[in-house]
């Protein structure tokens, strides 16, 4: 049986992830693939353990070193136990964040070296990288009122850091997409959310095309 694809979204807090994650989703599943959707931190239950850890707003402040071990924790149950059985028999899995997060949060925002990121990310899931990372860019007045009215105000702990954090961040993203453009692609998510599926759906093409 063939492998299935790895399809990633990344990008700041409000770009829509888990909204085009879910699209493209149903999408796959109504082309008749076998598909997994999941989200980082969590997907399984001990990397959810470690998700509410890491974002409880009322929670510890860990930093970024230990951070970067609880999400590469977290990715190494959730890689060994769902995403590379998953891919084993065939499955498309549709993630919301993957290891470009850590190095643009934890790395780009918090200082981390890239090298020990991916060091630790080597160590916990094999290095395994996507097939495909998509790269959702949002213009920040759109964002802003997305993250409004999906929060009502309220964030998570790493989601409501100052906005140099973020801007840091969103820096970090573009600098990855840039070195790698053979697995990133980038795409403004400012429009209606219709119109962002489908630009993700024309970038999926060659991968779908081999699908068929």
């Amino acid at each position: 049986m063939a492998r299935g694809r790895f399809i990633v979204f990344e990008g700041g807090e409000g770009a829509g992830k888990s909204t085009q994650a879910a699209l493209l989703a149903e999408a796959l599943e109504g082309r008749g693939l076998e598909t997994v959707l999941t989200r980082e931190p969590g997907g399984t239950k001990g990397a959810e353990a470690i998700r509410r850890l890491l974002l409880d707003p009322e929670g510890q402040d860990w930093g970024p070193q230990a951070e970067a071990l609880l999400f590469a924790a977290a990715r190494s149950d959730h890689v060994a136990k769902l995403i590379r059985p998953s891919l084993e028999r065939g499955a498309w899995v549709i993630c919301d964040r993957f290891v470009d997060s850590t190095r643009a949060y934890q790395g780009g925002g918090g200082g981390l070296s890239d090298t020990d990121i991916l060091a630790l990310h080597r160590v916990g899931s094999g290095g395994l990288l996507p097939d495909m990372t998509i790269l959702l860019e949002g213009r920040a007045a759109i964002v802003a009122d997305r993250l409004a009215r999906r929060d009502g105000g309220e964030h998570d702990r790493i989601g409501g850091r100052d906005s140099a954090f973020h801007r840091k961040v969103a820096a970090a993203f573009r600098r990855f997409a840039e070195a790698e453009p053979e697995r990133f692609v980038r795409i403004d998510s400012s429009g209606p959310r219709e119109e962002t599926h489908q630009a993700v759906i024309d970038a999926l093409g060659s991968l779908l095309g081999q699908a068929a």
